[in-house]
């Protein structure tokens, strides 16, 4: 007889991903162990195989679930009705919302992503490339002259605002919403100002 899932079976997924970020983001995934996940989780190493039938599945997981977020919350904001420079403040604005909360999740995609399988490396890119086209697509509406037959020129400033927003993520890490969307107003000014002067 098949065993029946538990109905707390997403809660407690959840759980263990979220405390594999923190130990994979703070012992660096090489050191890091099934036993130290189990501690950190508070659940036996028996319980995480149920879950997870190796440390490369557990941290594939997180990865996949952290960056599937990170895409789906960016790319279904409601902007009807905005024009194509409040398109951009309200993505630039959300993007700081959802690093909130996700700095080992984040630590984690920059130091650990090359230790999984290339066509799992692959899988976890087409969310970045997909969130990186969405922002591109807001940048390019606000001048489109500016862009117009230039892909590199594009790809650099959208690239810039990632940059910006990263270099806030690694300096504010504990900041509020509030003082993230203070910062996502003045980004979008940066931006919007550069834009218009190319």
């Amino acid at each position: 007889m098949a065993r029946t899932i538990a109905k707390d079976h997403d809660q407690k997924r959840a759980q263990i991903l979220k405390s594999a970020a923190k130990v994979f983001a703070v012992s660096g995934y090489d050191r890091a162990s099934m036993t130290q996940l189990a501690r950190e989780c508070g659940i036996s190493k028996a319980n995480i195989y149920h879950y997870y039938d190796s440390k490369e599945a557990v941290l594939f997981a997180v990865l996949d679930t952290y960056l599937r977020d990170l895409r789906d919350r960016v790319c279904t904001i409601d902007l009807d009705g905005c024009g194509p420079e409040d398109r951009l403040r309200r993505i630039i604005n959300e993007i700081l919302l959802a690093y909130q909360g996700a700095d080992h999740e984040h630590q984690v995609q920059i130091g650990a992503m090359g230790a999984l399988a290339e066509e799992q490396q692959e899988h976890l890119r087409s969310y970045q490339r997909e969130l990186v086209q969405f922002v591109s697509q807001a940048i390019k509406a606000v001048a489109p002259d500016a862009f117009d037959g230039d892909a590199t020129r594009l790809r650099g400033a959208t690239m810039s605002v990632f940059g910006m927003l990263n270099w806030y993520y690694m300096w504010n890490s504990g900041a509020g919403a509030a003082a993230r969307s203070q910062y996502a107003e003045l980004a979008a000014d940066l931006i919007l100002k550069g834009i218009k002067g190319l």
